[in-house]
């Protein structure tokens, strides 16, 4: 299933064969900066993870220009600035002045830029999109695109005014723009595997990006650069890293949500204050229409087993996605894809090729959607009871602070206790929604 694009004159097979084509893009009509061609992209988010998406929407159209960069931390902005520049010299124009540092950086960047690449912490995606968004700006916006009930809603604001607005929405869940899971998933769709009976989602990796802390840093920054362990800026790895997973399980599912989960996780192993706040191992059973369930599991922890699958089991076969195999009584395995269809890189394709002829392409259909359900998976981790969808949707809780609320003098809502750790969220005795 391809992203949807509001045109009469773009069909689902044309938008699927430029998204698993060449990378280039060809320039279309068009004005931008000032009559130009030129598209001017500013990052929100000058990390790992920022930077990355700004070097892939580079790669796909060597007709934009980064133009502005913002992040909590000069000194990553320069950072990522450097290593666009060594990479992408003639497409890095960031001037020392369109360097913006601090909690209210997003404002300068959107101001500077025709598209935004949102790809800080996740806690502020829901506010710096509807301000891109209200802004006029076309967005890529990174996952998860909330971490919390209320964040959701506000993403489902904000791609609603995309639509009336006729802006462009491309969210990070690049497996949509895989070929060859594009491929696979219509087989299964088609029947291949039958019905579907149970699908597997599995991430196991060491943890992510840890960073020491820095003497003399104030806390909130401390943690803000260190966001991928702390569950009030990132949402912790149910929504940040297997929403990947349970994105392609509710598209094999003809992109349905969950009735229920309930989920059990913890912190068996990581210690001392680098770790922040996270758990490092979770396990969600979900509920699905028709008595299918997923089953999502996720750890993030040195030395031990890793693997990355999406395993759909049906009544006449199994689907391992991500090797693009089917097996069973339709057995079929594609051949190896070409380089050029990174779908990293296809994602951004989609998006610029669509803003040059002047089509609307929205990820809204499934982001939200994917976003929630991680949420979902994480929360019941962290109470120890079972979430249906529709407490979900009528929750209107948030990790607080506000996105709105932050600034360099804020007290974070976690601090380091007696032993050198962070306290953790513990089953049965939290309550959030």
């Amino acid at each position: 299933m391809s992203q949807k694009i509001k045109t009469g004159k773009v069909s689902r097979r044309s938008f699927l064969q430029a998204s698993s084509g060449a990378v280039a893009i060809p320039f279309l009509a068009g004005a931008y900066a000032a009559g130009s061609d030129t598209i001017r992209v500013g990052v929100i988010g000058c990390g790992g993870r920022g930077t990355g998406a700004a070097m892939d929407a580079l790669a796909a159209d060597p007709g934009l220009q980064i133009v502005a960069l913002g992040d909590v931390l000069m000194d990553r902005v320069h950072e990522a600035r450097r290593r666009l520049s060594e990479r992408y010299p003639e497409q890095t124009q960031v001037k020392d002045d369109h360097c913006f540092e601090g909690f209210d950086a997003y404002k300068s960047v959107i101001e500077a830029s025709d598209v935004v690449l949102i790809a800080n912490a996740a806690k502020f995606h829901p506010m710096h999109q509807m301000a891109a968004i209200e802004a006029g700006k076309h967005v890529f916006v990174e996952k998860p695109h909330a971490i919390d009930p209320l964040g959701a809603k506000q993403v489902q604001a904000a791609c609603d005014l995309a639509a009336k607005k006729n802006l462009c929405v491309v969210s990070g869940l690049q497996s949509r723009f895989h070929p060859g899971y594009q491929e696979t998933m219509k087989r299964v769709h088609d029947g291949a595997i039958g019905d579907i009976i149970a699908i597997q989602e599995t991430w196991l990796r060491p943890p992510y990006v840890l960073r020491e802390r820095v003497p003399g840093m104030k806390e909130i920054l401390h943690q803000a650069s260190n966001q991928y362990h702390f569950n009030w800026l990132s949402g912790d790895d149910v929504p940040q890293t297997l929403i990947h997973n349970l994105d392609r399980s509710s598209w094999a599912l003809h992109d349905a949500a969950p009735l229920s989960a309930y989920g059990m996780g913890g912190r068996s192993t990581l210690q001392g204050e680098i770790y922040g706040n996270v758990f490092d191992h979770h396990s969600v059973v979900y509920q699905f229409p028709e008595g299918v369930r997923v089953y999502a599991i996720c750890r993030t922890i040195d030395n031990c087993y890793n693997e990355n699958s999406s395993l759909i089991l049906g009544s006449k076969g199994q689907c391992d996605l991500l090797r693009l195999r089917i097996t069973g009584e339709n057995s079929w395995e594609q051949p190896g894809r070409s380089a050029d269809q990174n779908p990293y890189v296809l994602e951004h394709a989609a998006l610029f090729s669509a803003i040059r002829s002047g089509e609307t392409i929205d990820s809204g259909y499934h982001m939200v959607r994917s976003t929630l359900i991680g949420m979902m998976g994480q929360l019941s981790c962290y109470t120890g009871q079972e979430i249906t969808w529709e407490q979900l949707l009528a929750s209107d809780y948030y990790f607080p602070p506000k996105p709105e609320e932050c600034n360099e003098e804020t007290e974070p809502p976690v601090k380091l206790g007696p032993d050198g750790s962070y306290p953790v969220l513990v089953p049965g005795k939290t309550e959030l929604i």
